[in-house]
C-alpha cells in the first residue's frame, strides 16, 4: 500500500502549520514562488506558475501528475490546525504514523466499496460526531482533507474554484455510485481567515456566482442554499444527494 500526501498553497509562504504537524506532506506551490517557500523551511513540490491562480487547476494538476505508484493519494489544506477522530466521547488528533494507518485502511475500504473517493466529516464539534453512522456513502467530502484513488476518471471543473468540492463529490456519486465518508473524524480548517489561497477571491459577489454556476450544473433540487444560516449569503451550500444510501 502507497499513498502520499499534498497540500496545495498559494501566496503563504510562511511555515505551513499543516506541514509542521505532519511533515510528511509536501506543499504544491507554483515555481516563482518556491524559493520564499524552501527558505521558510517548507518541503514543496513545484508546479508550473500557469497553474497557480485557480485551485480546480491545482488539484487536476496534482492527480494527473502525481499519481504515479500511488494507490491513492490525499490532498489536504496548508493550514489545518489538526486531523483527528472521535474515540468514547473524547476528540484526539492524530500521530503522524497513525495517519498514515488511518489513510491506508480507508484506502483499502473505499476501493472495497468500488468507489474513487473519501473524505472525513466536515464539522468537528461534539454535535456532528455522528456515532452510530461510522461511515457514510452518499454525503458531501470537502477540500480541506479528502483522498482520490488510482483511476479516478473525474476532473475538478476549474470554472467553480471556490465550490470544487461540492462538485467533486457530486461527480463521484454520478459516475461511482458513492463516495465514503468517515463520520467519526474530522479536520479542523477555518477557511478564509488567512492571506492567500483561496481567501484572495473569495468575496460574496464572487461566491454568489459560483454557487449559481454550480446550482445551474446539478439543479436547484440537489443545490440549495441554506436557508437556516445567520449570514446574508452562507458560503456553503446544502448538497441533497440525488442518489439514496447511507
Amino acid at each position: 500500500m502507497k499513498i502520499s500526501f499534498f497540500a496545495p498553497s498559494y501566496k503563504r509562504p510562511e511555515k505551513s502549520i499543516t506541514q509542521t504537524l505532519y511533515p510528511f506532506i509536501k506543499l504544491v506551490v507554483k515555481e516563482s514562488e518556491a524559493d520564499e517557500y524552501i527558505n521558510n523551511g517548507n518541503d514543496i513540490v513545484i508546479c508550473p506558475n500557469e497553474v497557480q491562480g485557480n485551485i480546480s487547476r491545482v488539484r487536476n494538476w496534482i492527480k494527473d501528475n502525481l499519481m504515479n505508484d500511488n494507490d491513492a493519494i490525499i490532498m489536504v489544506d496548508d493550514d489545518n490546525k489538526g486531523i483527528g477522530r472521535w474515540e468514547n466521547q473524547k476528540y484526539k488528533l492524530f500521530k503522524n504514523d497513525e495517519l498514515i494507518e488511518f489513510c491506508e485502511s480507508l484506502t483499502i475500504l473505499c476501493k472495497d466499496f468500488n468507489y474513487y473517493s473519501f473524505g472525513l466529516n466536515c464539522v468537528i464539534d461534539k454535535g456532528a460526531y455522528m456515532e452510530h453512522t461510522p461511515f457514510s456513502t452518499t454525503k458531501f467530502i470537502g477540500a480541506p482533507f479528502h483522498g482520490i484513488i488510482k483511476g479516478n476518471e473525474c476532473e475538478y471543473d476549474e470554472e467553480i474554484p471556490l465550490k470544487e468540492d461540492y462538485d467533486w463529490t457530486l461527480q463521484n456519486l454520478k459516475k461511482y455510485k458513492g463516495v465514503l465518508r468517515c463520520n467519526f473524524a474530522s479536520y479542523n480548517v477555518k477557511q478564509a481567515e488567512q492571506k492567500g489561497g483561496c481567501s484572495s477571491m473569495r468575496n460574496i459577489k464572487e461566491e454568489e456566482r459560483q454557487f449559481s454556476l454550480l446550482q445551474k450544473k446539478w439543479g436547484s433540487k440537489i443545490i440549495q442554499k441554506d436557508k437556516k444560516s445567520k449570514r446574508s449569503f452562507d458560503f456553503n451550500p446544502i448538497l441533497k444527494s440525488p442518489i439514496k444510501g447511507v
